[in-house]
């Protein structure tokens, strides 16, 4: 045997040509999954903002701005165009938890039936009844499939749908908030993928000890404290306010999820200032940050505002060209109402009028730009696997010097001989690319159960979900992808061969013969 295994011509015959396949399918298969995660990573994160905040937002921070209404009036015209448009308060809010932790969070105030035209926010609700088990779920052990359970999560659904929930059992229904699963704490995620009741938080008490209490989020509440702010951007007061949870909802997306709250719409303009009302003290022209000139007056009504307006495209529109639209309608707009708008040139000189893509610049750009730069230093890598088939070709033509003096000298060609060794050569290339790719193909769909299984078994978490944004890693192989790179390792087979082949193809008949 180990005669056999030191033997030259065996070395370079059968196993160096094997190494060489192996070595092609390792690139590729490093290549692809690196692609493919941070790739997928990148398409996640543009789809997954989309789904929950609309495809373009109009936005004016902190003091909002008036007539949204009729904004949306004017969007919703164009049908071809905006498939809906919703208002939106945005505001930023102190949480005290039900475990008495303090917490900054952002709050958003949404009118239910409106924002379910413009996101996908009804799929996100998570406590509801379900019949079927999640795909890793094989013992069925979500609390959302028990019988017992569907009555109270129905009314849990209806809640959050209606944004409204009792603060007492059987008391009047009052404006509800709709938090992040990650928010209270008391939804503890499996490794199934499916949250359970956290029976073992621990609640401090008064006289400096600490209960281990269980409860059901939509059973809790929620308080909020805000700062509302004028028209002109003056603080008003701090404005404390106590929710009932109606549900909680996940997008997969831990920042959101752990750092967002929803609460009605009214409500929370409402508690801002921002439901508008009549001024009889102050000077009403000092007061409007965007008044077009300065007349004294007093006991001007002052129009309701929101600090957004979301817009979701209509079917095949992008956008891009969504923003156009928006950006056209908008001036439009600001030229019919003299009062509390911003003008176009504000909202445009501070990009105040963009995607999604837009609003997360900096993280879609530093993503794009990590993706890049790896995938470089990896085709540079994937690239010795060129000079290792090079390297192994040029060993075998050492070795079969004489029989190819025979093929010349029976009337084969130079480039015959070469075309033999180019064949050689993108067999090598396409066997280890087809391995490559396939086994590519195992890991990236299996790559969060094997990430689990290396924090279980090997304390190894590589993903973790706070740094790298979402909660699972993306498992999907693009089709364009996987051709790309396994063409790339055929040719990088093909690169290797060309040299060696060369060499045999220069070869003087006469010579070979005689080579010893």
């Amino acid at each position: 045997m180990y005669q056999i295994l030191l033997n030259k011509k065996y070395l370079t015959g059968k196993v160096m040509p094997l190494l060489a396949a192996l070595a092609v399918a390792l690139c590729t298969t490093m290549v692809l999954v690196v692609w493919s995660v941070m790739g997928g990573f990148l398409s996640t994160l543009l789809a997954q903002g989309r789904a929950m905040m609309g495809d373009v937002a109009i936005h004016w921070p902190t003091t909002g701005f008036a007539h949204y209404d009729d904004l949306i009036s004017r969007l919703e015209e164009d049908k071809s165009m905006v498939a809906g448009a919703t208002p939106v308060i945005e505001t930023l809010a102190m949480a005290s938890l039900p475990d008495n932790r303090i917490e900054g969070v952002q709050v958003k105030g949404i009118d239910a039936a409106s924002y379910a035209r413009v996101v996908d926010f009804d799929q996100t609700l998570w406590w509801r009844p379900m019949t079927e088990a999640l795909p890793r779920d094989v013992e069925r052990r979500d609390p959302r499939l028990d019988p017992r359970s569907a009555e109270r999560l129905s009314q849990a659904l209806a809640d959050a749908r209606a944004m409204a929930r009792p603060m007492v059992p059987g008391g009047p229904a009052v404006p509800a908030a709709i938090t992040g699963i990650e928010v209270t704490g008391y939804s503890r995620r499996s490794r199934e993928g499916f949250y359970n009741i956290n029976e073992g938080l621990l609640r401090p008490q008064p006289d400096g000890g600490v209960k281990s209490v269980g409860s059901f989020a939509p059973d809790a509440t929620i308080t909020l404290r805000m700062v509302p702010f004028d028209e002109g951007g003056r603080e008003v007061s701090l404005v404390p306010g106590v929710f009932p949870i109606a549900n909680e909802f996940r997008t997969g997306v831990y920042d959101i999820d752990k750092r967002t709250v929803f609460v009605e719409f009214k409500k929370l303009q409402e508690m801002l200032k921002m439901n508008g009302g009549t001024v009889v003290t102050r000077d009403q022209a000092d007061n409007d940050l965007f008044a077009a000139g300065s007349p004294k007056a007093t006991g001007v009504v002052v129009p309701a505002r929101a600090t957004t307006v979301l817009v979701r495209a209509a079917a095949g529109v992008s956008p891009d060209a969504l923003r156009a639209h928006c950006t056209k309608v908008y001036r439009q707009f600001a030229a019919a109402h003299v009062r509390g708008v911003p003008p176009p040139e504000m909202v445009e000189s501070n990009n105040l009028i963009r995607t999604w893509e837009m609003q997360n610049a900096t993280l879609v750009g530093a993503v794009k730009k990590e993706t890049a730069m790896v995938l470089l230093l990896l085709w540079l890598i994937s690239f010795v696997a060129s000079f290792l088939i090079l390297a192994i070709f040029w060993a075998m033509i050492s070795e079969k010097t004489k029989d190819i003096g025979t093929l010349r000298a029976i009337g084969a060609s130079g480039a015959g001989v070469a075309g033999i060794w180019i064949i050689y050569g993108l067999v090598i290339g396409v066997i280890g690319s087809v391995l490559g790719v396939a086994l590519a193909c195992v890991i990236v769909v299996n790559i969060n159960p094997i990430h689990e299984w290396l924090g279980t078994a090997l304390g190894l978490y590589v993903w973790d979900p706070r740094v790298y944004y979402f909660t699972q890693i993306p498992s999907k192989v693009e089709p364009v992808r996987a051709l790309v790179v396994g063409l790339s390792g055929v040719m990088f087979s093909l690169v290797g061969a060309i040299v060696p082949a060369v060499r045999a193809a220069a070869m003087k008949p006469v010579s070979a013969l005689r080579f010893e």
